[in-house]
């Protein structure tokens, strides 16, 4: 009887835990914090397929546009510093190591941008097929990493949210659950903005105004 009594209280004692965890919002911390975690699985992911694009579309646009060395170095050079930071799971929940990560991604794209604006002037490059292929594919790229990247904002929000709420700051703060650093949208933005390029014969120089005639 005292055997089965003890079984009794450890099961009520276990059902009180659960459901106080539960209550004190453990259980939803836990659950938004998988959802962090989930979502900036899904942007490595994506930015690691854009990586792996990069080296066979500088291989064709060299084959045209040898020439450009700089560019075809330059991209070759941001997806090398790119791919030398660690992107470990703990990067979530450093805002340097996060910040670090997201400008070499954004001189990337920028880099990635003029390469193909530079494609432009290479009619030959823009008909190979192979090239188009890489430039679709490449394309798609940018548009899934931008979908990962804006759920992993919108997981990180949510998160956060709960964690500074009350009750649930109380339950956070118990178990080391910490505000997490978000990606820099507007300072993204500005990176991978690609610089204005262009290839017309400069303007001339405005001519110096006439000389007053001099007084009689």
């Amino acid at each position: 009887m005292r055997g089965t009594a003890l079984s009794w209280g450890a099961i009520g004692l276990g059902t009180v835990v659960a459901f106080w965890l539960s209550g004190c919002g453990y259980n939803a911390l836990q659950s938004k914090d998988e959802q962090v975690k989930s979502a900036w699985s899904e942007v490595l992911n994506q930015y690691q397929r854009r990586a792996d694009l990069i080296p066979n579309l500088v291989n064709t646009v060299k084959g045209y546009a040898a020439q450009e060395q700089t560019v075809l170095l330059g991209v070759t050079e941001a997806r090398a510093k790119a791919g030398s930071i660690q992107a470990s799971p703990d990067m979530i929940n450093d805002p340097q190591a996060l910040a670090k990560f997201q400008a070499a991604q954004g001189e990337l794209s920028g880099a990635l941008s003029r390469l193909l604006v530079v494609s432009e002037r290479y009619p030959e490059l823009k008909s190979d097929q192979n090239f188009r292929d890489l430039q679709a594919q490449l394309e798609g790229t940018e548009n899934r990493i931008a979908v990962a990247r804006n759920r992993y904002i919108q997981a990180v929000q949510d998160y956060n949210l709960t964690v500074r709420s009350f009750p649930d700051n109380l339950t956070a703060s118990m178990f080391g659950y910490k505000p997490k650093p978000n990606f820099a949208v507007e300072n993204e933005a500005v990176i991978s903005k690609p610089p204005a390029v262009d290839f017309s014969a400069p303007a001339p120089a405005p001519a110096p105004p006439p000389a007053s005639a001099p007084a009689q």
